[in-house]
């Protein structure tokens, strides 16, 4: 029952145009760990958790990976918690649990019964004050990693799309390198590089705390203070990456997977970083050209002229370069030539002229619908909240951000398709079927 009311509570929201304010307390603890509390008594479900200000892109080129590799090993188990015992203690008190890496940053959490808040807290604190750092874990790990990129990247089909986009988009700035990393540069590291890594990285004041949930602000913040005060700040990290010469010729790629049939179509453009008011513009001009089955591409590529099995084009966020892809697969004998050349077509459309007043309220009441969405739930909410004070550097994004993209205007929308989305801007990569198929 309450899975129905919540359903019919953001369909109204949704139709409405209203969303909730998400209301929350923030601070820092004098370590310089960033704190940020948000109360939900509607259920007896707590989130802790954890977002680190590192990613893929940072470290030593030769050891792409680090933060991944960490995304693992430090669940391995600390100088309280046995080896292996980390993850048994969460389902055995009736939490879940996950992590993820991005290029720009780590996020670890649990979500637990109300009443393991304290816990939470504490396992939380003991991954950040005293993991075990050691050559078995490492070891452990290292295997672990190389599974997951077996299975994810070296053998899915189209699963080594990113890392060719990226490795072809990108010639100076870290994200040309895959966020998994290199299996070479894991195997080659030592585990006094591993030590290294942590203590610059995973050091209170390069963090942000998220508690969302059934909680008592103040008492949480006992909590917070007796689990976290202990840990020593680390030195402030600072980044000064090499800046990327914009492209002004097509550039032409191939790469080759040995595990699809039918090869792909890719046109990637990098664009401005995910804070920026063009990134929320282009946001709208993926959503508008293959955003579901009544998008201009799909409808037109898919549908109608059944030329394209699938088509999509998707502004990946990230802080300091988004990409904007646009990817097609074939239908028959159509050509990748064609293919690309029929979304242009959309996209000179866009440049040269208004998008109509009832596709532009499509796209807001889209937009809407995913932002209330995205609040619907304690576990979302705890990311957002993460995610807009670290990446964005303003956690109130939480309720304006809606606001944001409801004032983009349709003149906008054209002139920054016009500004970016240029063939001359561009990569474009072939990915094809391994030679020896052909």
């Amino acid at each position: 029952m309450k899975k129905i009311v919540l359903s019919l509570a953001v369909a109204f929201a949704t139709a409405t145009g209203l969303a909730q304010e998400v209301k929350y307390t923030e601070y820092d603890l004098e370590n310089g760990l960033h704190v940020i509390l948000h109360q939900d008594n509607t259920a007896p479900v707590v989130i802790t958790s954890v977002m680190y200000d590192v990613g893929g892109k940072d470290g030593d080129r030769a050891r792409t990976g680090f933060a991944h590799f960490f995304e693992h090993l430090l669940f391995e188990g600390t100088e309280n918690i046995e080896r292996g015992e980390f993850m048994k203690i969460i389902p055995a008190n009736g939490g879940t649990f996950n992590a993820n890496t991005s290029q720009d940053r780590t996020y670890y959490y649990e979500i637990f019964p109300s009443n393991k808040l304290e816990l939470g807290l504490w396992l939380e604190s003991e991954r950040m004050l005293h993991p075990v750092i050691d050559q078995i874990g490492v070891d452990t790990q290292n295997e672990v990693v190389k599974e997951e990129k077996r299975q994810s990247n070296d053998n899915r089909p189209y699963g080594q799309i990113l890392s060719a986009v990226g490795e072809n988009l990108f010639k100076v700035h870290p994200y040309k390198d895959e966020n998994i990393g290199k299996m070479e540069h894991l195997d080659a590291a030592t585990l006094e590089e591993f030590k290294s890594y942590f203590d610059k990285y995973y050091v209170p004041n390069n963090a942000v705390l998220v508690v969302a949930g059934d909680i008592k602000i103040e008492e949480t913040k006992k909590l917070v203070a007796t689990y976290f005060s202990e840990v020593k700040r680390g030195p402030d990290v600072t980044r000064n990456f090499p800046k990327e010469e914009p492209i002004t010729e097509t550039i032409k790629a191939i790469k080759y997977d040995k595990n699809i049939q039918i090869p792909a179509i890719i046109g990637a453009y990098r664009l401005p970083g995910q804070s920026t008011r063009d990134a929320y513009i282009l946001d709208m001009i993926s959503s508008y050209l293959s955003g579901g089955k009544s998008s201009v591409l799909y409808k037109k590529m898919v549908d109608e002229q059944k030329q394209a099995l699938g088509v999509q084009a998707v502004n990946l966020g990230q802080v300091d370069y988004n990409i904007f892809a646009l990817f097609a697969l074939p239908q028959g004998e159509v050509s990748l030539d064609t293919l690309l050349a029929e979304i242009d077509e959309e996209i000179i459309k866009m440049q040269t002229e208004l998008i109509t007043e009832r596709d532009y309220q499509k796209l807001l009441n889209q937009f809407e619908n995913q932002f209330v969405n995205s609040n619907s739930s304690v576990a979302g909410i705890a990311s957002s909240l993460a995610t807009y004070h670290l990446l964005y550097g303003d956690t109130d994004l939480i309720n304006s951000q809606l606001e944001l993209y409801r004032s983009i205007t349709r003149k906008e929308i054209r002139d920054v398709a016009k500004k970016y989305l240029s063939p001359n801007q561009r990569v474009e990569i072939q990915y094809l079927p391994n030679k020896e198929d052909q």
